[in-house]
């Protein structure tokens, strides 16, 4: 759930020559005409087929269908394994009149293989499966030495560690907050995502995913009580330099 005057989840990864967002949550189209002409985007990384991490591929269809200069050529948007058959239950539900090209009209749908790398202009993503109630992947980005990993929605996992291991940045869930899950697990609490970046050596962690009941003083405290680097808490509209 967004936090009030928020989206759900949605980053944009930015080089010399590559645009590309890793999910686009609900509210995430309204958010990113702040940011960058929706146009412009070279392509969209879905992590998994959750609604807060790609329903607004619905509204971002009309509004690159109806531009005004509509684009020249189909969005890429990357689908985890099975993500196809997602969508076009998505499609059924949102336009029940629509013909099955629907999204294939706007977007060049394909499904990534976790196992090889997606190269975007200079921007190399690579993937790795998260612990999660569904089929989820933590994606990395890297591009001429610095890289960024966003742990997608997780528990804690040896697997995404290991795929973070010496990122420049660590965008990691946070969304138990300041509490523990018992039971099966799918999420991390901020403790558990310093825990990771700690053991991931990670030069800076960035926390998302969290609750609005939780303040971001707090998440930053949890997590710096196991990693000693930097560590913020995200926020809509947040930049980061690397």
């Amino acid at each position: 759930m967004p936090r009030p005057g928020g989206a759900s989840s949605s980053y944009l990864v930015q080089t010399a020559n590559a645009a590309v967002l890793l999910d686009i949550g609900s509210g995430a189209v309204g958010k990113l005409q702040l940011v960058i002409e929706y146009p412009r985007l070279d392509a969209i990384v879905i992590s998994h087929m959750h609604a807060d991490h790609f329903f607004d591929l619905v509204p971002l269809r009309y509004a690159l269908k109806y531009a005004e200069r509509p684009p020249a050529d189909r969005l890429q948007v990357w689908l985890p394994p099975g993500g196809r058959n997602a969508l076009d239950a998505l499609r059924k539900a949102v336009a029940i009149d629509a013909s099955p090209g629907f999204f294939e009209d706007t977007f060049a749908l394909r499904e990534y293989d976790p196992a090889a790398a997606v190269r975007v202009e200079d921007l190399t993503l690579s993937f790795c499966r998260t612990r999660h109630y569904v089929e989820a992947y933590a994606v990395r980005a890297d591009c001429h030495g610095a890289g960024l990993t966003y742990s997608a929605d997780t528990a804690p996992s040896e697997s995404v560690v290991e795929h973070a291991r010496a990122s420049s940045l660590f965008l990691c869930e946070a969304t138990l907050g300041l509490g523990m899950e018992e039971g099966e697990r799918g999420h991390s609490s901020a403790h558990e995502a310093g825990e990771m970046a700690k053991r991931a050596c990670v030069e800076r962690l960035v926390l998302t995913h969290y609750p609005a009941r939780y303040s971001r003083d707090a998440l930053v405290a949890a997590a710096k009580r196991s990693f000693s680097g930097p560590v913020s808490a995200a926020d809509d509209g947040m930049e980061v330099a690397m």
